[in-house]
């Protein structure tokens, strides 16, 4: 049942006489037309601008049609939803407050099962926040923060103790993080996100589904940390070269699913803590990692994951680890090496000898952090081939891969080295 805020004029006239001096100057209160919007009903606002903030404590569909705007003043929150079943779609949500403490943001859930769709918010603190939410879908959204430093901007969607939410299709940027607190079983699902810090932050969340997004110029690409049981797969991640950006990373998180994802251009692709107990790893498998300083960095005292089909190309380096153990007891097996120099003379597509890396001069800039400035150079350079040459101990074995496989021309497609921008 749509309602037409044309047929209250002159009711709503009366009301603005009455109670808001000055109306006739000012953009009218939609707050005005939700209250004249019987439950399950559709608001559809004539094209223009309209004042916030805006509370909406019963079951209705405000569809601005792409035309309507949602100023929020400055003050708060822009939109408010208090009651479940609750449909805001096509509205540019703008002007929110500028509080951290308060969470000012362009939407505020507190309820269930909400759409939010087809929306732009841009001038606002936070996004979407999602406060004790279930089954709400957040979808084709356009969300942008202020223009601040981005330490000091909000978070473009942000899950407070919410579960078995949808967010799917939106495009963000220019915001702080997307953030996942005590968040489990969610589906993210196609977004791109870029341009701001961290493209998403679980914090003890576990089961959550990462799929099919975009995720570039950040600082970092995904951060796990004490979630459990993620499966994050079949995402494009590159360029995150800000600091000591990294593509995944995952601490006391695991039996994650870290499968088929394409990741280049970071200055880690994959950063993982070791396992706390044997029953506790992750599961790497299957995906690109190209043009990254350090393709995977393990860090802790000992091995145990698992690492099946994995494709290195054009890596500064493919793996390091902090001990000497933390790399190499890790189960690597079937991966895809450029570096590989051993051969395939029976044709089965396993070379026929394991591929071995070795630390040679690589653990001077490990050890002396001031020597990574010389990575790369032709005095380093030569350091290693004197080492490989003519080993003045026997070098480290930082991993065996039993059965590395062998790539044919035009077998995998590696990423193209993205245009500067």
């Amino acid at each position: 049942m749509a309602f037409s805020p044309l047929r209250h004029v002159i009711r709503l006239g009366l009301l603005a006489a009455l109670f808001l001096p000055g109306i006739a100057r000012a953009a009218p209160p939609l707050q005005l037309y939700i209250a004249l919007t019987p439950p399950g009903g559709v608001l559809k606002p004539e094209p223009g601008t309209y004042a916030g903030p805006v509370v909406i404590d019963k079951a209705i569909t405000i569809d601005g049609g792409g035309k309507v705007t949602l100023d929020g003043g400055g003050e708060g929150t822009v939109l408010t939803i208090n009651a479940d079943n609750v449909s805001v779609r096509g509205l540019h949500l703008t002007h929110s407050g500028a509080s951290h403490d308060k969470v000012d943001a362009a939407v505020l859930v507190r309820a269930h099962d909400a759409v939010i769709e087809n929306n732009v918010m841009d001038r606002v603190l936070f996004g979407v926040h999602l406060r004790k939410a279930e089954g709400a879908t957040i979808r084709n959204n356009h969300i942008s923060s202020l223009p601040r430093d981005i330490s000091l901007r909000g978070d473009a969607i942000r899950l407070w103790y919410s579960s078995d939410n949808l967010i799917e299709g939106n495009d963000i940027a220019d915001a702080r993080d997307l953030v996942f607190s005590n968040a489990a079983d969610n589906r993210i699902i196609g977004n791109r996100i870029h341009d701001s810090r961290v493209g998403m932050e679980f914090v003890y969340s576990p089961g959550n589904e990462v799929a099919g997004n975009t995720i570039d110029h950040n600082v970092t690409g995904i951060a796990v940390i004490y979630s459990s049981d993620l499966n994050i797969h079949d995402n494009r991640i590159w360029n995150m070269r800000k600091l000591t950006g990294s593509g995944i990373s995952l601490k006391e998180s695991f039996n994650a699913q870290v499968n088929n994802n394409e990741i280049a251009h970071c200055a880690v692709g994959v950063l993982a803590n070791a396992p706390l107990q044997p029953e506790n790893i992750l599961f790497i498998n299957n995906n690109l990692l190209t043009y990254n300083d350090v393709a995977m960095y393990f860090y802790g005292e000992k091995g145990g994951h698992v690492l099946h089909g994995n494709h290195f190309d054009n890596n500064f380096l493919d793996v390091m680890g902090s001990g000497p153990h933390t790399v190499r007891d890790n189960h690597w097996q079937g991966n895809q090496w450029d570096r590989y120099q051993g051969f395939d003379l029976d044709g089965d597509g396993v070379g026929d000898q394991p591929h071995r890396v070795w630390l040679y001069a690589d653990r001077i800039w490990m050890e002396r952090s001031m020597a990574r400035f010389f990575r790369g150079t032709p005095a380093l350079a030569m350091i290693d081939f004197v080492e490989r040459l003519i080993p003045s101990s026997v070098p480290d074995l930082v991993l065996q891969d039993e059965q590395p496989q062998i790539s044919t021309p035009g077998a995998v497609a590696a990423i193209s080295r993205p245009a500067a921008r």
